[in-house]
């Protein structure tokens, strides 16, 4: 479970995205890079109708929180390829072709 809590991630989703959610499951990942750890932590599963999200959140400096929600679009289907989506957006340039 998130230690922002529930609420706090309904909030987030609805904030980045516009969207209400409703909690369905909560499920721990681990995702590694090139053998080093990325991120470790809770993921929650959300239901808004369709395609459906997922959020989590993570303590920062002064005990701040950032909160991250990935939309369940292809080919983010499950708690792992959202966390990984967003860890890889943060670190990789995106290059838009002209």
């Amino acid at each position: 479970m998130d230690a922002a809590g529930i609420p706090a991630l309904v909030e987030a989703t609805r904030h980045l995205h516009g969207l209400e959610a409703t909690w369905v499951e909560s499920v721990p990942v681990h995702e590694q890079h090139q053998g080093a750890t990325v991120w470790r932590g809770g993921c929650s599963r959300w239901g808004i109708a369709r395609p459906g999200a997922y959020a989590w959140s993570h303590e920062t400096e002064g005990r701040k929180r950032r909160f991250h929600a990935v939309i369940g679009l292809f080919p983010v289907d499950r708690p792992t390829v959202a966390v990984r989506t967003a860890v890889f957006s943060e670190t990789r340039p995106v290059i838009v072709p002209d």
